[in-house]
């Protein structure tokens, strides 16, 4: 045992309990490490391999600390908030001196270069009108993004990014290839995606803040991504510290830099950093940790309308940036065909039963189109949206009360028979029974493979009532983090009052393994103490058992009666 793990073991001891969740979440300790009392944690957080592990995670003043006080040094008084954290994560002793074990584990590493403090200067108004475009396109394209999502999760590797194919059918839906996934990582912050068995699902949030304000999109992005930056780049008043200092952060973290450009990218997106290096003038409040003001922002992006031209090719024309919470109905109800300031949607009979399966009927399809043309509903497609909603429902999706199948009807059974023997349906393993179709797999399962086979099926319930069909929404997840409590639990349950004792059980029982030479202090029955050179050869019943090389004999000497060991030489 190392002697060096005495001092941190104490420590552990005096430790609150909250104190101990603290460092061994911040340590990467499994919640079932096999320990059995502070001993064993102290050892193993003073182990070379875990010390290693902890030291990429150190900002740029943590590491600068431990090197000058590795080195001898003592940490200047701005580095107060520094050397509590290392004693918090265990590098550092109580007394605020560097263990061996640490000074070890930090070998060669040289200490940080000076830290850039220098603020960015504000943005040109060009500079800035080109953040601002590119922050709306960003809103713009992450909305997108997520749009589909709902519609259909998206497959991901195994690493959490967008596999290949994916990436192609986005690319071909008009989305930037190349930035998806800073995209998709920027959607992630923000909580409005969630990945789930390889599948990248939209939130409920995300529902509330596709139908929010251009403003209110970017502010929550832009909050979310400074809200999740890696300590290192927090400021102390909660923004973050200038862009400049980024790449030198965590200056141990060998993948660090690559981490920096990349959060850089997606300040860049977010119009949070103008492409000179420059800030725009809505970055100010954010980085000095202050609430989101998108009010400079919105002076730079186009004037959202709330009304379009509908046309008698069934299509449709907004003569602006139509208002969110327009465009993801009217998305609902027509595929849109381009987008710009004046984006095209085009109706058709696959983007009206969407819309009827999402839970729209005839009536507040033309209703909504009433409210937002400005050239009233051309008869094409109100004939279209008439004949659309008079088919849908041929199909009814519902789960049979007495033997619990999901049971598919319709009145068509030439439609009955088309998916009797349709291979896109082949997985549902659908069964004939009474001029209808059964099949063990789920009701929803069923109903979203006939609509997505572009059957007009509903889903209703056991007293024949339409649902609305919901699908592919996630809870947002909160990172995780173990659960130590029992660990710590274990470990107090072993905590006894002579601390003494026990270590020193331990470090004979060190001692034997090793066959190491001892000196040792044994009380006298007179109250003296006597020094004897042991070669220990056993322990057990209380007594240690060694070889005396200076009178070359045997000895057994009770434990409770030795003072202190002291490891000479294996």
């Amino acid at each position: 045992m190392s002697t060096h793990a005495r001092p941190l073991a104490d420590w552990l001891a005096a430790a609150s309990d909250a104190e101990l969740a603290d460092l061994f979440a911040a340590r990467g300790v499994r919640a079932d490490a096999g320990w059995q009392d502070f001993f064993d944690a102290a050892e193993a957080l003073l182990d070379p391999g875990s010390i290693s592990r902890a030291l990429p995670s150190l900002t740029h003043a943590e590491a600068d600390a431990l090197r000058r006080i590795a080195d001898g040094g003592a940490p200047v008084d701005a580095d107060a908030a520094a050397v509590a954290t290392l004693r918090r994560l265990a590098l550092l002793r109580p007394d605020g001196s560097a263990a061996p074990p640490v000074v070890a584990a930090l070998g060669d590493r040289p200490a940080p270069p000076a830290a850039d403090s220098t603020t960015p200067g504000s943005s040109s108004d060009s500079a800035a009108a080109h953040a601002a475009e590119r922050a709306f396109t960003t809103v713009a394209t992450v909305a997108d993004l997520l749009m589909l999502t709902r519609e259909r999760p998206l497959a991901l590797l195994s690493g959490g990014a967008l596999n290949a194919g994916e990436k192609r059918q986005l690319a071909e839906q008009g989305l930037p290839a190349e930035q998806l996934d800073d995209m998709l990582a920027i959607a992630s912050t923000a909580g409005l995606v969630v990945g789930h068995d390889r599948r990248l699902h939209t939130t409920e949030p995300a529902e509330r803040w596709l139908r929010a304000s251009a403003a209110e999109r970017w502010s929550q992005l832009a909050t979310a991504f400074r809200d999740g930056l890696p300590r290192g780049l927090r400021s102390a008043d909660q923004g973050w510290i200038p862009t400049s200092a980024w790449d030198d952060a965590h200056p141990w973290d060998p993948a660090w830099r690559e981490r920096a450009a990349a959060l850089r990218e997606h300040a860049r997106l977010l119009g949070l950093i103008a492409d000179d290096g420059s800030e725009p003038a809505w970055t100010r409040p954010l980085r000095s940790g202050a609430a989101a003001d998108p009010s400079a922002l919105v002076s730079h992006l186009p004037a959202e309308v709330d009304r379009i031209f509908l046309q008698n090719d069934l299509s449709a024309i907004s003569p602006g940036p139509l208002a969110p919470a327009l465009d993801v109905r009217l998305r609902t109800i027509a595929a849109r065909e381009s987008a710009a300031q004046a984006s095209t949607y085009r109706f058709a009979p696959e983007s009206i039963a969407h819309a009827l399966v999402q839970g729209e009927t005839e009536e507040s399809i033309v209703s909504f189109l009433e409210e937002i043309s400005l050239t009233g509903i051309p008869q094409p497609l109100r004939y279209l949206v008439t004949q659309t909603s008079q088919r849908h429902g041929l199909v009814r999706v519902s789960t049979d009360e007495e033997t619990g199948r999901t049971r598919i009807e319709s009145v068509d059974q030439n439609l009955i028979r088309a998916m009797a023997v349709d291979q896109a349906l082949r997985p549902l393993a659908l069964t004939a029974h009474v001029e209808s179709l059964t099949t063990r797999v789920g009701r929803d399962t069923v109903y979203w493979a006939l609509t997505d086979a572009r059957y007009p099926a509903t889903l209703v319930d056991e007293h024949g009532t339409v649902i609305a069909g919901e699908r592919h929404l996630a809870a947002a997840v909160a990172p995780s983090t173990p659960d130590h409590s029992a660990l710590i639990a274990a470990l107090r349950s072993h905590q006894g009052p002579d601390a003494d004792a026990a270590w020193l059980d331990r470090e004979l029982e060190a001692a034997v393994r090793a066959k190491a030479v001892l000196r040792v202090t044994v009380g006298m029955p007179d109250g003296s103490t006597r020094d004897l050179v042991l070669e220990a050869t056993g322990l057990g019943g209380g007594r240690l058992r060694g070889r005396d090389r200076a009178a070359d004999v045997e000895r057994t000497l009770p434990v409770s009666s030795i003072r202190s060991a002291t490891v000479i030489a294996p």
